[in-house]
């Protein structure tokens, strides 16, 4: 089973051209259930033996569904490991390797709805406002919290960003996507300020150590990583005064948000987030929707 796996690790990497993030993540997903099903057939046979595709069966997969439930994972993670194990056995299939896919047979538990967190104007405005000063990494930060505000773009996207994706002269950024789909995000003039500044006045400071072609650095003159993105996200949150958990991805969805509400139309948040389905992109009207019904509730006497 192994071998299989990483046959399909490498059609992700390879043909589908998925971030290092999403292949991970399929490595990990199908690595649970591997675990789980080899220690069933050493249960049954009475020792270790090789777990084969094709000899796999719904009931197998039903039997996993009912270990990650006793595990007291959530419904979100049980449906995404499974919706894992259904893409490797039609990968499997498209390559002749199996005949029939028993995990289109077993109901994943429906996920949770979750309306994405994000943040309300007067809040993210001290957020992105709070990086002052000259000093490299301050300029840095700035031009980093504008960014993701104004362009909405992930963090992966945010942190794969070379000096030639941007056009500030025409407030725009090249971003390649998830798929390898290459799109345009909008950088407002709050962001091209910052960036101007960060390239002018920060970034040759940070970049003394060794030469890169990365847009944000770290203190080392290295890319930028998400992790460190993080952390930046963090300081400035917590130096804003924000009680509020906030990471890169809130801000993606307060970009959403913020458009939807002040009139954008939802094929156009569509595009603008890189979205495939508009399915995916829907959930921010659930956002405002909700929104709405909580400023009545607050503002009318008979609410």
């Amino acid at each position: 089973m192994e071998g299989f796996i990483k046959s399909f690790i490498l059609h992700l990497q390879a043909e589908r051209l998925a971030s290092a993030h999403t292949v991970e993540s399929y490595r990990h997903d199908l690595s649970d259930a591997l675990s789980y099903l080899t220690r069933r057939e050493a249960a049954v046979g009475g020792e270790s033996r090789e777990v084969s595709p094709d000899l796999l069966t719904a009931q197998d997969f039903r039997g996993y569904l009912g270990w990650m439930k006793e595990r007291g994972l959530s419904h979100r993670t049980m449906a995404r490991r499974l919706a894992a194990w259904r893409s490797f056995y039609r990968y499997l299939g498209r390559e002749g390797m199996v005949q029939t896919n028993p995990v289109l047979a077993v109901r994943a538990p429906r996920p949770e709805k979750k309306l994405p967190s994000f943040l309300y104007p007067q809040e993210v405005e001290p957020l992105v406002m709070a990086p002052t000063g000259n000093k490299a990494l301050v300029l840095r930060d700035r031009a980093l919290l504008e960014t993701l505000y104004a362009s909405g773009i992930r963090v992966a996207e945010l942190v794969a960003c070379d000096v030639g994706d941007l056009e500030l002269a025409r407030g725009r950024l090249r971003v390649l996507g998830k798929g390898g789909r290459e799109r345009v995000a909008p950088l407002g003039d709050p962001a091209v300020e910052a960036l101007r500044l960060y390239l002018d006045r920060g970034r040759p400071h940070l970049e003394v150590a060794r030469k890169t072609s990365a847009v944000f650095l770290n203190a080392r003159g290295g890319r930028l990583t998400a992790r460190g993105v993080r952390k930046v996200i963090d300081n400035w949150v917590q130096k804003a005064g924000l009680t509020r958990k906030v990471s890169p991805h809130v801000l993606r969805h307060t970009f959403a948000t913020h458009l939807l509400e002040g009139g954008a139309d939802l094929r156009s948040v569509q595009e603008l987030l890189g979205h495939v389905s508009i399915k995916t992109t829907q959930i921010y009207t659930h956002v405002t929707a909700q929104r709405l019904k909580d400023v009545y509730r607050r503002s009318h006497p008979r609410a």
